[in-house]
């Protein structure tokens, strides 16, 4: 026994223990793992198809307080890739990567039972890197929510065949709505979700494209032309407001991208114009619900509908003769420019912001 620890020891120097699986041994063909060589066992255990993945990432922008969970979702070849973007409490920057790590957890003091076992133990995010290609936070920020992504090789970690067809929904001996057909693919784990936390929280689940127009939709509804004037950056925003930041198409397709859905030009115009409409929330579609209309007011013909376009040549050359005309103002009353003035198009409106210095 003690030669054994002494050669463990030995390995364990020369290799590092990562490298290293066994803790002790034990004789007899037992021994006692290290705890990474557990964690990752267990990783692997509780991953076992990309429907147990989404079901995790699901559970984990609930247990951030989301209320609104977007789930976009595409296959590529063999590549099946996710993008969850939540409205919870949001990651800080420099634990981003950390949360994938085993046992990191914010839920110190509680932990969450639901049907599905156990959450809180600091094993998800772990369990999901452990079996995917990759898994990352794409943007974050305290309290503005999450924009996560993860990629699965499905010759390695499969899932269901059929992936398009939605379950059917029927009411169980105590009333509840429950998916009681259907093939147990990745439309039915996200539809028992939201039928289980039917009312915590809403989720919305489809394409790149679909999601970016829901998103669009939701942030022109619940963001006040006003307040968008004194941003600097997108950025400040929540993660689920910020496509309502976007001036044109080719700002949209920007804003898109930077949480994680990919766009062409095209749809971001399309969407922009409104001939992409927005989704149902998933128990909202599941219930047969309708989605209450806005309130439309009187269509003016005389109006004219055209965005207004300005190249970012000539932007940047308005800029500049404005920089140049600030100088007198400037002179009079000890002020000077701390970067050149910002010239914003939205609608029918060009907005100009001075960032200033007092001069002493």
């Amino acid at each position: 026994m003690a030669d054994s620890q002494e050669l463990i020891s030995f390995i364990a120097q020369m290799t590092g223990e990562s490298n290293l699986r066994v803790e002790e041994n034990l004789g007899e063909g037992y021994v006692r793992l290290r705890v990474s060589e557990a964690e990752r066992r267990q990783a692997k255990h509780d991953i076992q198809h990309v429907e147990d993945m989404v079901i995790e990432l699901l559970r984990n922008a609930r247990d951030a307080g989301a209320q609104h969970i977007y789930v976009a979702t595409y296959r590529d070849d063999d590549l099946r890739k996710v993008v969850v973007i939540d409205d919870g409490c949001g990651v800080p920057e420099d634990i981003q990567d950390r949360i994938f790590e085993a046992r990191v957890t914010s839920k110190l003091e509680s932990m969450h039972m639901d049907r599905w076992g156990v959450h809180g133990r600091g094993m998800a995010l772990f369990s999901i890197r452990q079996n995917c290609e990759e898994a990352r936070v794409i943007t974050s920020g305290a309290n503005l929510g999450t924009a996560l992504y993860a990629c699965a090789d499905t010759s390695v970690l499969p899932e269901r065949a059929d992936q398009s067809s939605w379950p059917v929904v029927e009411k169980d001996d105590e009333g509840r709505h429950v998916c009681a057909r259907g093939p147990h693919n990745i439309v039915r784990t996200v539809a028992e979700f939201a039928l289980e936390e039917l009312h915590g929280c809403e989720v919305y689940l489809g394409s790149a494209t679909e999601i970016a127009a829901t998103l669009y939709q939701h942030a022109h509804r619940a963001l006040d032309a006003s307040q968008l004037l004194f941003l600097d950056s997108e950025e400040q925003l929540p993660v689920v407001d910020r496509l309502g930041y976007a001036a044109d198409a080719e700002d949209f397709m920007r804003i898109a991208c930077s949480i994680g859905l990919s766009l062409s030009e095209r749809t971001a115009h399309r969407i922009l114009a409104g001939t992409i409409k927005p989704m149902r929330s998933v128990a909202a579609r599941l219930l047969r619900e309708r989605t209450a209309a806005p309130q439309e007011s009187a269509v003016d013909l005389a109006r004219d509908r055209r965005g207004l376009r300005i190249t970012r040549d000539d932007l940047q050359a308005f800029a500049r003769t404005l920089e140049r005309d600030f100088a007198e103002l400037g002179d009079r009353y000890y002020l000077s420019l701390a970067q050149e003035p910002t010239v914003r198009v939205r609608g029918d409106r060009i907005t100009v912001t001075f960032d200033i210095h007092k001069d002493e």
